[in-house]
């Protein structure tokens, strides 16, 4: 598959933060010409989730963006989603395929080369390192990999590789240039005093 340059996350966590909606932040993604979104909410039961997904969804009907939600593979199928993201502490990606079928995307975390190199071996679709840069959305953020590790998950892998953590507007060409054919934000987009819409706009302008 070919993934677009920005994958944009709509953490619910980080945007509550800022006093942001989720809807307010999946419009302004939408009239940015975003194609790529994951829905990441952890602490919401499943009825809440499923709510969020689906007012998500209604937001992008008709645009052709691909949907992800992050770890909730029954919120993705309940939802009518195209994909789960997986993190090496959730539901294996095997599981995932088996449960979701061959016509859903399905994205796997990964932080160590063994990971990538598990990961390249397996059923996922795509392969995200990470975290490239120090981030403050994850508590629990594996080590970072730097831009190195970056360039050595692009030689273990053929799969499109997405890279996560602490990337910007004006880190992200090098993140690039290291071999990531996705950039996955979740801070980088909400920049004070800036509408998402322009910054989105913004990191979509480095892949033309």
């Amino acid at each position: 598959m070919t993934l677009p340059g920005l994958y944009a996350i709509a953490d619910v966590g980080a945007l509550a933060a800022r006093g942001i909606s989720l809807r307010a932040f999946a419009e302004e993604l939408r009239a940015a010409g975003v194609m790529l979104v994951q829905y990441r909410d952890k602490d919401a039961d499943d009825e809440v989730a499923l709510y969020r997904a689906e007012e998500v969804g209604g937001v992008f009907e008709g645009s052709g963006a691909t949907l992800i939600v992050n770890d909730r593979l029954d919120v993705m199928l309940l939802a009518g989603w195209d994909g789960v993201h997986v993190g090496q502490s959730d539901m294996a990606a095997s599981e995932a395929r088996v449960i979701a079928g061959d016509g859903r995307v399905i994205g796997v975390s990964t932080h160590t080369m063994e990971q990538v190199w598990e990961a390249e071996q397996g059923v996922a679709d795509y392969v995200a390192i990470g975290p490239v840069f120090h981030t403050g959305t994850k508590r629990d953020a594996a080590p970072v990999v730097g831009l190195e590790g970056v360039r050595r998950a692009r030689s273990l892998t053929t799969k499109p590789l997405v890279a996560i953590g602490g990337i910007t507007r004006e880190n992200a060409h090098r993140v690039v240039e290291a071999g990531a054919d996705s950039v996955a934000v979740i801070s980088g987009l909400l920049v004070k005093g800036e509408r998402v819409q322009k910054v989105a706009r913004d990191f979509m302008e480095i892949f033309r």
